[in-house]
């Protein structure tokens, strides 16, 4: 079994993806929540060229690499749950939700450390805000983060089919809660106690640093509230907000190449402010 998912997970996550973008992309069309800000379709294109970059330097590089550390603890009984010896459906859930507050504490710590910050703000330059904003990640964060999370499924133990799972559902949140959707309000409401909405995650794309340094999850929303960093909606509302960073404002800076070499660029800078 395990096998069998290492070799359909690219599979797997493609099919999530395209499914969920294709899904998303409809609804915006359907039913915006702001009008377009930004060049539209130029924008969406060097979006959706740094998602082709970033699949690719993941398959010459660290494809499956989540899933195959699970497989590499199972085989050689390391990591947390393999010490617990829990049934099976409570490691998945367990995982699962471990797995997303890892990446809750890696997102805040892309937003602390100037290091990594630099790579982040590929994703938060944007000057607006859709489904394909979901995709714009620099490469070098792509990388780290599988990386990380390859590490915290090997110190878990993590069962390889919960992984899988976390994946394609971090795929696909990532594409919902980036979505230029407008949710009626008292959906919304309901919605945001167990997932992050695109109003929820707005809110963390705001020039505004307070607002950026807040709703860090990606899939579930507790650990927002849990560790104080949720705020319920933008200062200056989602009509009127300003979507991306006060030092990168000019379009016409923004091309594939310098998002490409932003982090490098802006080395010794302190972009935040």
């Amino acid at each position: 079994m395990e096998g069998f998912l290492l070799d359909r997970e690219p599979a797997l996550r493609l099919a999530a993806f395209l499914g969920v973008f294709a899904a998303v992309a409809l609804a915006e069309r359907a039913a915006p929540r702001r009008p377009p800000r930004d060049g539209k379709w130029r924008r969406r294109a060097i979006n959706l060229a740094i998602a082709a970059v970033d699949t690719a330097a993941l398959r010459l590089t660290l494809a499956g690499a989540a899933v195959g550390a699970a497989v590499a603890a199972g085989e050689a009984g390391f990591g947390l749950f393999h010490r617990l010896d829990w049934p099976v459906w409570i490691e998945f859930i367990a995982a699962v939700l471990l797995l997303d507050l890892a990446i809750y504490l890696q997102h805040v710590l892309f937003h602390a450390l100037p290091g990594l910050w630099r790579f982040h703000m590929t994703h938060h330059s944007d000057l607006d805000f859709d489904v394909t904003t979901g995709v714009r990640f620099h490469v070098g964060e792509i990388l780290i983060s599988m990386a990380f999370k390859a590490a915290v499924v090997a110190a878990l133990g993590a069962p390889a089919a919960a992984v899988v799972a976390f994946e394609a559902l971090l795929n696909a949140a990532a594409m919902f809660n980036h979505g230029n959707v407008a949710l009626p309000a008292r959906v919304d409401r309901a919605a945001r106690l167990f997932i992050v909405t695109p109003d929820m995650h707005r809110v963390h794309h705001s020039v505004c640093r307070r607002e950026t340094d807040s709703n860090f999850g990606f899939c579930l929303p507790w650990w927002d509230r849990l560790f104080g960093t949720y705020r319920a909606r933008p200062r200056d509302g989602h009509e009127n907000m300003t979507i991306g960073l006060e030092a990168f404002r000019d379009p016409s800076r923004l091309g594939f190449a310098a998002l490409m070499a932003m982090p490098f660029a802006a080395a010794g800078r302190d972009v935040r402010r």
